[in-house]
């Protein structure tokens, strides 16, 4: 059970396990409902008193919840810049989360596969996530923690459009179903494009490691339904998941021709990836996550990286800036942030090659790759 900030930074990420079904492409699959408050204006319009009145009738509903008991409930005014910064390297909130002083909220379950926005661009937004490909399971529990809080809170709701949300584009279901899904592959050969014009054809969007606005970094996509009027959750989560597998096995052709056509280059490319991330003493966030990105091709392709899926997850968040600063329990500059990833990066990949020597087992690398 949560019970203070500094309890959630320790905790680790359910959905970074590197578990579930296409772990080795799919990072997580993450399902989030949109639902407002009747007779309270929304969010954008709402004064001061009527937000910080949403947030106590959510914090109340959350106290009345039997699914969030294990859980922690923030008020903006309890979180600071950098802890911001630090919720949103985790995806619990949005870049547009507290971007200013408006009153608002946030519970985050234990595992933090679970989470709570309110007063971001609607009252309430639920999002479950999980390892993975399993987006009927995200549902499930979306749907299970939003049906315990509609029994103490009386949702906006249409009986011809459904439910009544801020943006237009979220009106109907309130509902948006992503994958964040590993595709070097695909950008190594140059196939990318091609995809995502026909991924825009189907009413989805491809986004980048944060959502929307946000960078590709890594090779990683933030593929998401668009409109949600006039389809059900179960035609949306369908649609998405169909064209998940599709993309996977687009993917893995992909990877297969690399290393039918090119296998020595891209053994390479990997294992230089690995030597520099366990020696380089200077590493940028973009570097990193690039270096990361082709070990993490490698794993899934059956190179002996030393490191399992779970482990390259984790060090894609915890080399992030905000995290950085958290582990190092102060303000850095970029510079001192790039020497600091590089150490914690190093540090990692040393223990693991320590722990396999003193087990008995062969220190694996690129030398004895080669």
């Amino acid at each position: 059970m949560l019970s203070s900030f500094d309890d959630l930074t320790r905790q680790p990420v359910s959905w970074l396990a590197g578990s579930g079904d296409h772990a080795d492409v799919v990072l997580s699959s993450r399902v989030r409902l949109a639902r407002n408050l009747a007779k309270h204006r929304y969010p954008v319009r709402a004064e001061p008193e009527e937000a910080a009145e949403v947030v106590s009738l959510a914090r109340t509903a959350v106290e009345k919840t039997h699914l969030l008991r294990n859980g922690v409930f923030f008020g903006s005014s309890e979180l600071n810049r950098a802890d911001r910064d630090f919720l949103i390297e985790r995806h619990l909130i949005s870049p547009e989360f507290m971007r200013d002083d408006a009153p608002r909220g946030l519970y985050v379950d234990a595992d933090q596969s679970l989470s709570l926005m309110v007063n971001e661009e609607d009252h309430l937004r639920i999002q479950a996530v999980r390892s993975g490909l399993d987006l009927r399971q995200s549902m499930e529990r979306a749907r299970a923690v939003e049906m315990e809080l509609a029994s103490v809170l009386h949702f906006d709701f249409d009986q011809r459009l459904g439910y009544l949300t801020a943006c237009p584009t979220n009106v109907g279901t309130g509902l948006r179903v992503s994958v964040l899904i590993h595709l070097p592959g695909l950008v190594l050969t140059k196939e990318m494009d091609t995809v995502l014009a026909q991924i825009n054809k189907v009413g989805l969007a491809v986004r980048g490691f944060y959502g929307e606005g946000s960078d590709v970094l890594g090779n990683l996509f933030q593929v998401s339904n668009q409109t949600t009027l006039g389809r059900t959750e179960e035609d949306l989560v369908d649609s998405l998941e169909k064209v998940t597998l599709q993309l996977l096995s687009h993917e893995m052709n992909s990877r297969r021709m690399l290393f039918t056509d090119a296998g020595d280059q891209i053994k390479d490319k990997i294992w230089r990836a690995y030597g520099i991330l366990g020696n380089a003493r200077v590493l940028t966030s973009q570097e990193v996550m690039n270096l990361l990105s082709a070990v993490r091709l490698g794993l899934a392709m059956g190179e002996p990286v030393g490191l399992d899926m779970g482990q390259i997850n984790d060090l894609m968040l915890t080399t992030q800036p905000a995290h950085l600063q958290r582990l190092f329990d102060r303000e850095l500059s970029p510079e001192e942030r790039d020497v600091a990833r590089a150490d914690v990066v190093r540090s990692r990949l040393t223990k693991k090659r320590s722990r396999r020597r003193s087990s008995g087992g062969a220190a694996q690398g690129p030398a004895s790759n080669g």
